[in-house]
């Protein structure tokens, strides 16, 4: 598990941003590796690379503009052999949900992970429940997709 609830260069803008965040193994590892080939990017990019510090950049190191993510969202459906006028960031959100929901999780606690505001989402969770609530999610996602 990873838990952060401040922001590499400070605080957050406004005291309710904050957040705890328990990532599943899985996006940890994930993240790692996107680490790794951004690092290559970076060396293929020489001169032309622009260190704003950000996990997910251009291939040149700068902001990622709607045509970049939309680009490679459908480069990723693709690779996994989708349809990519068949699937939306929108649609794989509600899929996500559904798996979490199939898997036993609390249909507003799938909804809160997913990034849908709801009454139990973890904003709203009494602290000492906060970290548990947090917990179970990720080792849900880590449960579900555990054989990939």
């Amino acid at each position: 598990m990873l838990w952060r609830s401040v922001r590499e260069g400070g605080d957050t803008k406004t005291r309710k941003s904050r957040r705890t965040l328990a990532m599943p193994k899985r996006c940890a590892e994930a993240l790692k590796l996107h680490r790794e080939r951004q690092d290559v990017a970076k060396k293929a990019a020489g001169d032309r690379w622009q260190d704003d510090d950000l996990v997910f950049a251009s291939k040149v190191g700068t902001e990622l503009d709607s045509h970049n993510v939309r680009r490679s969202f459908r480069a990723v459906l693709k690779k996994a052999g989708l349809n990519a006028q068949e699937w939306t960031p929108s649609e794989m959100r509600h899929s996500f949900v559904s798996m979490l929901s199939d898997a036993g999780m609390p249909i507003e606690a799938s909804l809160a992970w997913s990034g849908t505001a709801t009454p139990a989402s973890p904003e709203r969770s009494p602290a000492n429940k906060l970290r548990p609530l947090l917990l179970e999610r990720a080792e849900a996602v880590d449960q579900i997709f555990r054989d990939l």
